[in-house]
Order: C-alpha cells, then structure tokens, then sequence
C-alpha cells in the first residue's frame, strides 16, 4: 500500500479577501482524507495593497516598475501565511506544506505567471519542508501554468466513486475568480480548461459601484434586469475569440467598461448574464458538481442552470466543503511534487508531457 503523507494546502484567491487553508492525507493518487479546513481574512491594510499591486501590474514589464512594491507585500503574505500555518500545527501535525501564493499576473500567452510568496522564508519560519511556485515547470513544458487543480479532482471523485456516491462521467465546475472546469470521463480520463470568467467581471461591477466587495448571493442581480443591448453587443466583440484560443485565462482578461453608466442593481444583472453565457458555451453534458465562492451567487447559478441541461449540484452535496476544494489542492499537489509525480497534463494545460511542478524546499 502506498505511503499516505499528510500535507497543508494554502489558496489566497483572485478576491484578495484571505487564505483559505486545508489539511488533507493521501498517497498522491486515488486516496485523500481531508482533515481540516479554515479561513483566515486579511487585515483590511494587506487586503488593499494586494488590489493595488495587482491593479498596477497590467504588462510584464509592470513586474520590474513595481518590483519594490512586490517585494515588501511579498514578506507581508509570506509572514502571514506562515502564522497560520504554525497556530494550525499546534492543533494537527502535517508533513509539508503547499504554498501557491498569490498571483498577480498570469498572461498563457506571454508564458508568464507570477505568484508572490518566499517558500524559503516560509520552510524558515515553519520549520517544515514547503513546495511552492507550482506553474513554472509547467510553462518551461511548453504549458499554460494553469489550471492545476484537475488532478485533485480526479483523485476526489476516485473516492467518492469507490464510495458509490457519484456516477461517472462528471464535470468539476470551479467558480473562483476565473471559472475552470474538469471533466472526467468513464475511464477516469480527465480533461480541463478556463471557461470564462468567474466571479472576477461581477467582483468588479460591485466593488466599483457600492461599498460591498461581492455580490451577495446574487441579490444586486436579482433586483436589477439585464440590458440586452449590451448583453448582445458584448458577446459580439473579441471575447468569445479570446477565450476560444486559450486554455488559461486571467482577471486581467477581463473588465466592465462595457456595462459603464448602468445602475448598480441592472449592471450586476447583466454581467452575471454575460458570465453565466459565457460559461455555458464552453460547458460538456455530464453532471455538474460546482465548487469555489461563485456556487453561493444564487443568481449566476440559476441563470446558468437556465441556459444548460446540465444536471447541477454543489459539491456540498457530498459533503465536501466547496471553499476549501482548491486549497485541498494545492496540498494534493505538495504530495505529488514531492512524490515526483506529475501534476500537469496535456489535457490540462496544453503541456508537452505530463510535468512534475513545484520548487521543493527541505527543512531538517
């Protein structure tokens, strides 16, 4: 029987609001036990620099004119990080750690991905053996660097295939701030891509336009009507093009200029339109299991529901917390890394041959 090694996952996402942190045990391959799950917010202070360096960083060549700037919030998410992990490791031991960081700049095209965080300074701080800069090897493989999460999925719905409590084929539908999803056929082959925007063009609309940072379970949309000039003018331009030829997308991908002059309720109505439309062009016919905090925006969700026949649940349904499934992630893929099996494919990334990501650094 294979060696199961028990691993922390960290994910700060797209929204900047916090880190969501998970333990699990696995082999690497068809056995996970999630232990814990927390999420700790960011101080309001690190919040802010984070969207503004995230909000000044629009081309590579930002990376070098705000490289200070990166630098000092590269210690300020590093150390905070690393206060979690050691409160964590006073309630349960683990063995590594998956540390993703946080991305500011993710263009497929330009090959170029950028995560802040100091995996050495964090094994430092911890004490314990750190896998960190997941994508590289994957881009060096001629790869997109994202996404990276479908081989976790496969290796959950192994579990809960062995379990009897799904059916194959599946889809694993991701909502976080880019929306990815995986499909996992009869014969546990998997295929995945970015399909569009998640929560980033709705994110937007809301924070630009009123004093809270999300739409609520959809509320705003719920209250406003969609401006289907707009809808339709929006789906004519470049953006359907631009998503058929990637399969890696970034927030940067997209903006709400197209919504400007709209009322805050009607705005939030029509880009949750256009982001579930965009979705559902890019979706297969299995089941649907959604996870990430796009599944609590009611609203996005039945209008998606609406324009498939997809049947959809939440991967709550399984009684699997979906706001942890990508930090669980990252620490699946702390144990491949470390393992040395690969954690990136060609039907996932567009790599060459599968690749073994992540900068191991060993603390004994």
């Amino acid at each position: 029987m294979d060696k199961k090694i028990s691993a922390l996952g960290f994910m700060s996402g797209t929204s900047g609001d916090g880190v969501d942190t998970s333990v699990i045990s696995s082999n690497g391959k068809d056995i996970v036990n999630i232990k814990y799950n927390r999420f700790d917010p960011y101080p309001t202070i690190l919040s802010n620099k984070i969207h503004s360096v995230k909000e000044n960083i629009s081309e590579r060549q930002d990376i070098l004119r705000y490289l200070s700037d990166i630098e000092e919030l590269e210690i300020e998410v590093t150390n905070f990080h690393a206060d979690i992990a050691n409160k964590i490791n006073k309630e349960i031991d683990f063995d590594l750690i998956g540390f993703h960081g946080h991305t500011i700049y993710h263009n497929s095209d330009e090959k170029i991905s950028k995560q802040i965080g100091l995996g050495i300074d964090l094994s430092k701080i911890t004490k314990k053996n750190v896998v960190y800069d997941f994508r590289q090897e994957d881009i060096k493989n001629g790869g997109e660097g994202a996404p990276l999460s479908p081989i976790y999925h496969l290796a959950l719905i192994k579990e809960l295939y062995s379990e009897n409590k799904v059916k194959l084929p599946i889809s694993i539908l991701n909502i976080g701030g880019i929306a990815n999803i995986t499909e996992i056929d009869k014969d546990f082959e998997i295929m995945s891509r970015d399909i569009g925007p998640g929560n980033c063009l709705i994110d937007k609309w809301v924070k630009k336009n009123s004093n809270k940072p999300f739409d609520e379970n959809g509320n705003f949309a719920d209250n406003g009507e969609t401006d289907k000039f707009i809808f339709d003018q929006y789906l004519e331009n470049f953006y359907f093009s631009k998503i058929n030829s990637k399969r890696s997308l970034d927030t940067n991908d997209f903006d709400i200029s197209f919504a400007k002059g709209l009322s805050l309720e009607n705005g939030a109505a029509t880009v949750t339109d256009i982001t579930s439309e965009l979705l559902s062009k890019k979706i297969g016919t299995n089941d649907i299991y959604v996870c990430g905090g796009g599944r609590k925006n009611k609203s996005l969700v039945n209008s998606l529901k609406n324009k498939i026949n997809n049947n959809i649940y939440s991967i709550d349904d399984l009684n699997i917390d979906g706001d942890y499934v990508e930090s669980q992630a990252f620490a699946f893929l702390a144990i491949r890394s470390f393992l040395g099996l690969p954690i990136s494919f060609p039907s996932t990334t567009n790599c060459k041959e599968p690749s073994i990501g992540g900068t191991i650094i060993k603390n004994f």
